[in-house]
């Protein structure tokens, strides 16, 4: 049996990118969640993917929503970072964003914003897996990611 502390300590050791993914509730009101599991996953159909915690208490609202937007965060937003990863229902306040097209929460100062449509959502151990069909794309910005490595947030660097 493989320990929990010692698998999530070996694995802080691979770097991952931060993004916020964003969606309206029933109410219209803006939901989002703070994930560093995104990923690319299929060109033909353009498939994106990442993995809340079964424990979110955001992913419920994002999941009936049908649809959501995935925000890629630059190295300068860790502020913002921290106050959409929080709890409650005030998180989105003096949060500078833009309802989409598709009726999506976009975050102003995103580096890339991907609209999804829910393509499916399938369970894995304590997250669930979730894909999404792209709807539209757009890189916003040209920053330096976000990334979050060995519990630390922090940028690229350049190998000279």
């Amino acid at each position: 049996m493989i320990d929990a502390a010692l698998f999530r300590q070996v694995l802080g050791h691979y770097p991952t990118g931060v993004s916020v993914i964003t969606a309206l509730d029933e109410n219209s009101v803006p939901v989002g969640m703070v994930v560093g599991t995104f990923t690319s996953v299929s060109l033909d159909p353009p498939l994106v993917g990442f993995l809340p915690d079964k424990r979110s208490s955001s992913w419920p609202l994002i999941e009936a929503a049908g649809h959501f937007c995935v925000n890629v965060l630059a190295s300068d937003q860790k502020s913002l970072c921290a106050q959409l990863a929080k709890s409650g229902p005030d998180k989105f306040t003096g949060v500078d964003f833009a309802i989409s097209q598709h009726n999506l929460p976009v975050l102003a100062e995103a580096l890339v914003a991907i609209e999804c449509q829910l393509h499916s959502v399938t369970e894995a151990g304590d997250h669930w897996f979730v894909l999404g069909a792209v709807l539209g794309l757009e890189a916003k910005r040209d920053a330096d990611p976000m990334l979050f490595h060995k519990g630390r947030y922090g940028g690229f660097a350049e190998i000279a």
